[in-house]
C-alpha cells in the first residue's frame, strides 16, 4: 500500500492541509497511520470517499457536528431530518434577503425622488398611482404638539409594526393623515400615522389602499412649515376651483442626515386629492 502524506491527500482532493487537520481533530476523518512523533499523518487514497461525503454534506449546509453524527450512526432518518431543517432555514434566509433587497431599493428610490423633487415651496398638480399603506391611530393630535411628541408617536408606530410582524424596513419615511372633514374645515386635527408598504411582505388585512388620482402637492423641507404650506394648498385649490375628494397626506420623501440640529431632518410632500369642476355644457 502506498501511503499519502497530508500534503498529497490535500492536493489530490483540492482541500487544504488545515482542513484535514480540522477533520482529524473533530473525529471526522483521521489518518490511517501516524509517524512515531505524531507529526506526520498518512492517508489511504480510499479515504477520499469519506472526504467526498463530508464535502458533499457541507455543501448541503450541514455543520461538522451533524456530519459527524451521521458518519458515526449512518442513520438515514437523522440525515433527512437535518436536511429538512436546513431547507427551512435556507427558505427563511431567502425571505430575509428579499426584504433586505427591498429595503435597499426603497432607500434608493427615496433619495432619487428627493434629488429630482422641485424646490421647497413648489406647488404642482400630479397624477399618483395606486398605493398601499399601513396606518395606525395614535389618538394624539400631532398639530397640538412638537417634534418631541412626533418622535414618541414614531416609537408607537415601530412597536405596532413589530406586533403585526411587519418587516422593520417600513419604519422609515412615516407620514400623517389629515381626514377630509377636518381638512375642509381647516381644523388642524390629525391622529393617524402611516407608512407605504408592499403587498409582497404585508398581510392584506393590514393594508389600506389609496386609489389613484390627481393630487395638488407642495414640497416642504422643514417639519415646522407644514401648517403654513398646507394652507397654501387649500388657497390654491380655491383659486383653481378644484374639488377636494379625499384625505390630505403628509408623505416623507426622504429622511436626511442630521447635522448639528439634533432633530430628524425630513423632506416632505404635502398632497390633497382633487378633481376638476365639470364644465357647463
Amino acid at each position: 500500500m502506498q501511503w499519502l502524506t497530508i500534503g498529497q491527500m490535500a492536493k489530490l482532493n483540492q482541500v487544504s492541509e488545515q482542513t484535514l487537520r480540522l477533520y482529524d481533530k473533530k473525529g471526522l476523518l483521521s489518518p490511517c497511520k501516524r509517524g512515531d512523533d505524531n507529526q506526520y499523518r498518512y492517508y489511504d487514497i480510499k479515504q477520499s470517499a469519506i472526504l467526498d461525503m463530508i464535502q458533499y454534506m457541507k455543501s448541503l449546509g450541514m455543520n461538522l457536528r451533524d456530519i459527524k453524527t451521521q458518519l458515526d450512526n449512518k442513520d438515514l432518518d437523522y440525515l433527512v431530518n437535518v436536511l429538512h431543517q436546513k431547507q427551512q432555514q435556507i427558505q427563511e434566509q431567502i425571505e430575509a434577503l428579499k426584504v433586505q433587497r427591498r429595503a435597499v431599493e426603497r432607500t434608493l428610490e427615496s433619495f432619487e425622488r428627493y434629488r429630482s423633487a422641485p424646490p421647497d415651496g413648489t406647488i404642482v398638480l400630479e397624477y399618483i398611482g395606486k398605493r398601499q399603506m399601513y396606518c395606525i391611530d395614535t389618538h394624539q393630535n400631532f398639530y397640538d404638539q412638537g417634534i418631541e411628541a412626533y418622535e414618541g408617536i414614531l416609537r408607537e408606530l415601530r412597536n405596532r409594526l413589530s406586533q403585526d410582524k411587519l418587516p422593520q424596513i417600513y419604519f422609515c419615511n412615516a407620514g400623517t393623515i389629515w381626514r377630509q372633514k377636518d381638512l375642509m374645515a381647516k381644523r388642524f386635527y390629525s391622529t393617524e400615522v402611516f407608512v407605504f408598504v408592499d403587498r409582497e411582505f404585508v398581510e392584506p388585512e393590514l393594508i389600506t389602499v389609496i386609489p389613484p388620482g390627481n393630487y395638488l402637492c407642495i414640497y416642504c423641507d422643514n417639519f415646522y412649515k407644514e401648517k403654513e404650506y398646507a394652507l397654501r394648498l387649500l388657497e390654491k385649490i380655491e383659486q383653481e376651483g378644484y374639488i377636494i375628494c379625499g384625505d390630505y397626506l403628509c408623505e416623507t420623501i426622504a429622511e436626511l442626515p442630521v447635522i448639528g440640529s439634533g432633530e430628524r431632518g425630513m423632506f416632505i410632500k404635502l398632497q390633497i386629492p382633487v378633481k376638476f369642476q365639470q364644465k357647463a355644457m
